[in-house]
């Protein structure tokens, strides 16, 4: 799930933002592409580690196109090589940059995979292991039609599901599932089904040298549960991928990339080598913790001048300037 100043929870779009206010976000992201402190950020980047965090890949084309962009101005690096980096104290290249893709739904298959592999960029893909094989929405996406649906829960407000989802993911856990239940009893339809990758797909991807991550068994915001629920959650998901892979996965991501130690802990008794945020962020080329590696969030349908922003790192120093003097 992408992250935002106020909340990680993705929605869509909501009335409220209009075509003007777009627009005005895509000239902005313009005027910061020339702006003077643009190549300051771009000579600061090369020394530094971009992990850019995807999600689904709605834009072939524009997804394409960041590729190829990527390959012009950047070193793309596969996950083992981020895990060999950390082994061996080795920093990376400069101008590194490693794909990836939380959550890991149908079109990162369908879309993404044929643009990585035409190029030869390798990239990680993250999975929610409970939905694997199944036709499962992701839950988030559920709670906000069903609150569009005249779903309700004791623990939720009613009608607008921008609020309903903040409630949800700042519920402790088991609240969380409880009220989600509540919402399909109540609702006046039932959420679509939404095909989920299957264990062959993950086979699929990693022999296409897309590296399969863990992103728990069902991306609850871990936080918000008990010492249990983490060891379940990363430890069930962890079981389920090495059944399916025939290997231990290495690599971990945390849901809406919010560090826990407990998680910390866990992943350090199961092996795992690296572990990453969605801070939207640079990071060293040698990371210093290496399960708390920092990530850019990106989408695939991200205006190329906002792309670059991002990989130099100016639009996410410009939002955590704003976001401190708010």
């Amino acid at each position: 799930m992408p992250y935002s100043a106020s909340t990680t929870v993705s929605t869509p779009l909501q009335p409220s933002a209009t075509s003007s206010t777009v627009r005005a976000r895509r000239d902005r992201a313009g005027w910061l592409r020339f702006s003077p402190a643009q190549p300051l950020f771009r000579a600061r980047a090369a020394q530094r580690l971009a992990v850019l965090a995807f999600h689904g890949v709605t834009d072939p084309r524009s997804f394409a196109a960041q590729l190829d962009r990527l390959r012009r101005f950047a070193t793309p690096v596969s996950l083992q090589a981020v895990e060999q980096s950390v082994a061996e104290g080795r920093p990376l290249p400069p101008r590194s940059v490693l794909i990836t893709f939380d959550d890991t739904d149908r079109t990162v298959l369908t879309h993404a995979l044929p643009a990585l592999v035409a190029r030869r960029i390798p990239a990680a893909a993250f999975v929610i292991a409970e939905l694997i094989g199944t036709d499962q929405p992701f839950w988030w996406h559920e709670a906000a039609f069903l609150a569009r649906h005249g779903g309700r829960a004791r623990l939720l407000p009613t009608g607008d599901p921008a609020r309903v989802l903040a409630l949800l993911k700042a519920l402790p856990d088991p609240d969380r599932r409880r009220s989600l239940h509540e919402l399909r009893v109540s609702a006046t339809r039932r959420s679509p089904h939404q095909e989920q990758l299957d264990p062959d797909d993950l086979r699929t991807l990693r022999d296409a040298d897309v590296a399969i991550g863990n992103h728990t068994l069902g991306h609850p915001s871990l936080s918000r549960c008990d010492d249990a629920t983490v060891h379940a959650e990363i430890t069930g998901a962890h079981l389920a991928l090495e059944r399916w892979l025939g290997e231990a996965p290495s690599a971990f991501a945390y849901p809406d990339g919010g560090y826990d130690p407990r998680a910390d802990s866990v992943l350090r008794q199961l092996g795992y080598r690296v572990g990453f945020l969605s801070d939207h962020r640079l990071g060293p080329r040698l990371p210093a913790h290496p399960l708390r590696i920092s990530r850019l969030q990106v989408e695939a349908t991200t205006s190329t001048r906002r792309f670059d922003t991002i990989l130099s790192g100016l639009e996410p120093a410009l939002q955590r300037w704003r976001g401190a003097t708010a």
